[in-house]
């Protein structure tokens, strides 16, 4: 993997760059749709090339692992030709599903005992072990195993936990660089900046994965329940302590307010579940403001979802006519809500490029911000 830095906004620490992969390169920044098990909810893939555009998407370990399992996917010849998405796949480690999964997991040093939350059977994750699910799996970026902490969640937790992640990460390390990539691409290792909201933890994390050179690193842990100026707070602080000429990935997060935010804080790669789960329940995000599509304002309204967004679906469909299908609870509702708040994620981070690269991104978030967070 390369990352190239190409220009930078002279009013704030937002970049352009690309990421380049085996799989095709990356402009940045970018939003990465959410496809945990192998598939982004109700969208196919020639949706996501055509009408959203995705550059990359997510897999889950976790989830993988269970279902379909390691076998088949090894079998298919990894997750691109299982699934049939030719473009770069980054897979998370499971870190946050462990953090999730409070009830049916035990943290140790050597790593998680959990049970599955499918059939209830028990399974084990090592860092040598994720490293080698994910060269199973064969995505172009793959995470370290962390453990991502709740919030709140008091100090001393925090500090514990962070020991944990890093010595984690150290084992991920050796064995990611002792083990070759299986299907004849290169894969790449994200480590990730862990430590609660507490800035002295954070600073000490992220200078420990700084020093550990890998290609690029994440962000981790945020987005989970703190206030947005915490979040903001820990992504500046951070950021000014990752190297510069690395991308860096705030996982997670978020609304559109909160990428622009954070590109505007030097992040560069985001993922979230929000456009294509809040899309499900009938919210949608356009170039004027947010959507509740189940209200009865939209009930008679023919014009499209969003003229100025383009592409197909947000162009020719009607609200009225998306609102009958969600308020029928019809498949098809889901699928257009989701391929359109997936189109306005990706032209939001493209405009976001554009404007970095004129010199006028500074300015333009601030109006944008207003926009794209007032409801309608």
């Amino acid at each position: 993997m390369q990352f190239r830095i190409h220009t930078t906004d002279p009013q704030s620490n937002a970049r352009a760059g690309t990421i380049t992969t085996d799989h095709g390169d990356i402009p940045t920044p970018i939003f990465m749709p959410v496809g945990t098990a192998g598939s982004v909810k109700a969208v196919h893939q020639r949706e996501l090339e055509q009408d959203v555009d995705a550059k990359i998407i997510l897999g889950n370990t976790y989830h993988l692992y269970l279902r379909p399992g390691l076998e088949l996917l090894q079998a298919a010849g990894g997750l691109h030709k299982f699934n049939g998405w030719s473009r770069p796949i980054l897979t998370d480690s499971g870190g946050y599903q462990v953090y999730s999964l409070a009830e049916n997991r035990k943290i140790t040093e050597e790593g998680v005992k959990f049970k599955s939350h499918i059939d209830g059977s028990s399974h084990f994750f090592s860092p040598e072990g994720v490293m080698d699910i994910q060269r199973k799996i064969g995505a172009d970026i793959i995470m370290a195993f962390d453990e991502c902490t709740p919030y709140p969640c008091e100090y001393g937790y925090a500090k514990k936990s962070l020991v944990i992640t890093h010595d984690w990460l150290t084992r991920c390390v050796k064995q990611f660089h002792s083990t070759p990539s299986l299907y004849g691409y290169s894969q790449t290792l994200f480590p990730i900046v862990q430590g609660s909201v507490y800035p002295d933890l954070r600073k000490a994390s992220a200078e420990f994965i700084a020093s550990q050179n890998q290609p690029g690193n994440a962000i981790g842990g945020l987005s989970v329940g703190e206030p947005h100026e915490d979040m903001y707070a820990i992504t500046d602080l951070v950021c000014g302590i990752l190297p510069k000429d690395k991308p860096r990935y705030l996982m997670g997060v978020g609304t559109p307010e909160n990428i622009l935010e954070s590109i505007a804080l030097g992040i560069d790669m985001f993922d979230c579940v929000m456009p294509t789960r809040n899309a499900r329940n009938g919210m949608l995000f356009t170039t004027q403001g947010i959507i509740n599509i189940r209200n009865e304002k939209w009930k008679d309204d023919l014009t499209p979802i969003d003229p100025d967004l383009g592409g197909y679906v947000s162009t020719f469909y009607s609200k009225a006519y998306l609102r009958h299908l969600v308020i029928s609870k019809e498949i098809l509702g889901a699928q257009i809500a989701s391929i359109h708040n997936l189109r306005f994620y990706l032209w939001l981070v493209k405009q976001a490029r554009m404007q970095i690269e004129a010199g006028t991104f500074a300015a333009w978030k601030t109006t944008m911000v207003k926009t794209v967070s007032q409801r309608l």
